[in-house]
């Protein structure tokens, strides 16, 4: 069965840190581009960051560029979304997605196009 699940979401202060963790499962990361999105209560899911399977291309919101960054480690099956700088706003639920066809590029305006997603994380950040 082919799975993806995120984990490392919580509750911290304004100013704080969390790194979030997508493993994967019955397949290999390494093969897919992988993009993160999230969804604030009565707002559409957003996609704040993906990376492609091949020569690390990323790409960035502008609502988060500069405080997050978005790695691989394909030796743990595994990507991350290291958030630095947490602002209220950034409080939603963090899925991350993969797509196979994502090799030289990713995309960040097109969650329809990601074929396997994880079930997401919630991220709260509050004083």
């Amino acid at each position: 069965q082919l799975q993806l699940v995120e984990s490392g979401g919580g509750l911290v202060q304004p100013g704080g840190s969390l790194r979030l963790s997508c493993a994967a499962s019955g397949f290999t990361l390494d093969y897919y581009g992988i993009g993160w999105f999230r969804q604030a209560p009565g707002k559409e899911r957003e996609g704040i960051s993906c990376i492609s399977s091949r020569g690390g291309r990323t790409n960035y919101a502008d609502s988060v560029k500069g405080r997050f960054t978005i790695s691989r480690d394909n030796a743990k099956n595994t990507v991350y979304l290291q958030m630095n700088n947490l602002k209220p706003e950034d409080t939603a639920i963090y899925y991350c997605a993969a797509e196979v066809r994502f090799v030289s590029e990713c995309y960040l305006g097109r969650p329809d196009e990601y074929t396997y997603w994880g079930q997401g994380t919630q991220v709260t950040v509050s004083s």
